[in-house]
């Protein structure tokens, strides 16, 4: 958790350039594929990929149960940016800024929730689960 005890912030590492990052947010089947903890699987209902666009999809855990969300995406900025609000609860803004080094990409993830109460409550889930996110998304970019 961050100094402003709202925000769940990761770093990572990739070895892939930006633009290839930013892809597998933008291709909807590659998302679906990593999108979530491990064990994880999505039925994407609605994914408009550009400002404002709306993103519904229902999470399938491996204990059968069914998670559904919506989000908005806030801002997109091609191999740079990846802005997305969460609309339904827990609330909160991701915010994935992706920046060229060392022949890939740093991947800069902030999960930022509406209220420190809600942060303090899911972090023993959701800051595992971003990690789990990030490794996925590795495997799938590695192919």
């Amino acid at each position: 958790m961050s100094d402003d005890d709202r925000t769940l912030q990761t770093t990572r590492w990739l070895p892939h350039a930006p633009a290839a990052v930013y892809a597998a947010f933008e291709d909807p089947a590659a998302l679906a594929r990593w999108w979530g903890p491990e064990g994880f699987r999505n039925t994407f209902e609605v994914f408009e990929f550009r400002p404002g666009g709306l993103w519904r999809f229902v999470m399938h855990g491996p204990d059968g149960q069914d998670y559904a969300n919506e989000s908005r995406f806030d801002a997109l900025e091609p191999a740079a940016r990846v802005s997305i609000r969460h609309v339904c609860a827990p609330h909160f803004t991701l915010e994935v800024r992706l920046q060229a080094e060392d022949g890939g990409t740093r991947v800069h993830w902030a999960q930022t929730f509406d209220d420190a109460a809600t942060a303090r409550a899911v972090a023993a889930i959701a800051g595992p689960g971003n990690e789990q996110n990030l490794d996925r998304l590795g495997r799938v970019l590695a192919g």
